[in-house]
């Protein structure tokens, strides 16, 4: 079994979720590691969830954190092999880590310069994420992420179900999409509907 595109799970916070994502072949599984967000994880933390799960990669995810302070982290949390941040001066200053990068962006900030920011992150072989501050995506919106994926790799975090998710791969030119980690009710205990539901329909026999 298999999934038909990259998918990266965003904020996960339990072993719930990492355990039932890596038997869905999900590509990545991202952590918070700036302080102060809500969903922050702790090195120990990361660790516990981070040991009991195999066959995927680990992204390190930050907003405002300098990227000084973000290379000193890494050294607590291994096995990272991704990094994503909302800065992007400051993501380019972590390309000789050696970790895969990832542009999280608004899909309202890039209409009007797709190509400006597509022509830098192609240069620098840095994917890039778009999410929205609403759920349905409006056909100019659309229009800017198809853009966009004609010449770099981008990764769309909003707008997705198990309806249209296929469709939204296919007629955008995704490379992938990214999916949010939910919190558990109690220890153990996961509502999984929604993720199920998107990871099942991409589904497909080796």
């Amino acid at each position: 079994m298999a999934l038909s595109t990259f998918v990266k799970i965003d904020g996960v916070t339990n072993l719930s979720d990492a355990r039932y994502c890596a038997g869905m072949y999900v590509d990545v599984l991202g952590f918070n590691l700036e302080e102060g967000s809500q969903k922050f994880l702790n090195p120990t933390q990361y660790e516990e969830i981070t040991g009991w799960v195999s066959g995927l990669e680990f992204a390190a995810e930050f907003e405002t954190e300098e990227a000084d302070i973000i290379q000193l982290k890494l050294e607590k949390y291994p096995n990272i092999t991704w990094i994503q941040h909302q800065r992007l001066d400051t993501l380019l200053k972590l390309k000789d880590t050696g970790k895969n990068l990832i542009f999280q962006a608004d899909v309202a900030e890039l209409a009007h310069i797709e190509s400006q920011v597509a022509e830098k992150l192609q240069s620098e072989g840095v994917y890039l994420l778009l999410k929205a501050d609403h759920e349905k995506l409006s056909k100019d919106e659309l229009t800017t992420i198809s853009i966009l994926a004609k010449s770099i790799h981008v990764i769309l975090g909003s707008g997705i179900s198990a309806f249209n998710v296929k469709k939204l791969v296919d007629d955008l030119g995704l490379f992938g999409i990214s999916l949010e980690g939910g919190e558990e009710i109690k220890p153990g205990l996961k509502d999984f509907d929604e993720l199920a539901d998107i990871l099942e329909e991409l589904e497909v026999e080796d």
